[in-house]
């Protein structure tokens, strides 16, 4: 089976999920030489709607609508995107900044993570999806991660680590936290999805945009990082900029 057919497959299967939850996808634009950072939000809480994205330079943000009516802040409020030289971050959570952090001091993107566990909301814990982009040796490498409950004993944090082949152009690598709606939440299983990356960041904002279940939907960000010389630009689309979730 070809690269397309997998990604329309897997595109589909998205589409017809009514909650897959946070999602991060990191690929190549079929439009031109740059590479794509994809990450949107979810909620089926007041709480989890009570967010927008901001963005500050090259960094991405979620912010509350309204404070007051936020429940649980440390893991609704964090950096998804950060960027390093040439480094380039995007993650569900606060770990974005461990990351970073650990970088800077001269760290691992595993090592890292090692510090880290699953989200602490039982009966969910919900994972934690990290990327990385590293276009410091050409022709640049993603690096995946997702931090899961153990299935036997979900106190104790299941790791895996991903480092696919570069993608061809219009396509990338991603993962959801969900792999459907359900009380508890099931996690997402098996491998990185193969998807579609086509266009540059707008077109592939709207594509995204379009398919992921409207009704839970809250906010929706492409990074587009030039394959020239680093340089980045973040386009964001939120449903929630008033308190009226």
């Amino acid at each position: 089976m070809d690269a397309g057919t997998i990604a329309k497959a897997n595109f589909e299967a998205l589409h017809k999920n009514p909650y897959p939850g946070r999602g991060l996808v990191v690929g190549r634009s079929s439009a031109e030489d740059a590479w794509l950072m994809i990450y949107w939000i979810m909620g089926r809480s007041a709480s989890s709607r009570n967010r927008k994205f901001v963005v500050a330079g090259n960094t991405l943000r979620t912010e509350p609508i309204d404070a007051t009516k936020l429940d649980n802040p440390e893991l609704l409020i964090y950096d998804a995107m950060l960027e390093l030289p040439n480094v380039y971050l995007v993650s569900n959570g606060d770990q974005t900044r461990t990351i970073y952090d650990a970088l800077l001091a001269g760290g691992s993107f595993d090592l890292a993570l090692e510090k880290r566990e699953r989200e602490p909301d039982a009966p969910h814990y919900t994972p934690r999806i990290s990327a990385m982009l590293d276009l410091n040796t050409y022709p640049g490498a993603v690096t995946l991660s997702i931090l899961k409950a153990n299935q036997a004993n979900p106190t104790r944090t299941d790791r895996f680590t991903y480092r696919p082949a570069r993608a061809p152009r219009g396509f990338g690598f991603g993962l959801t936290t969900y792999r459907g709606d359900g009380n508890p939440l099931p996690s997402f299983s098996g491998d990185p999805l193969l998807l579609p990356c086509s266009g540059k960041a707008d077109a592939v904002l709207d594509t995204y945009w379009n398919a992921l279940n409207a009704e839970n939907l809250v906010a929706l960000a492409v990074k587009q990082i030039s394959g020239q010389n680093g340089e980045s630009h973040i386009v964001v689309r939120n449903r929630y900029t008033h308190n009226n979730a």
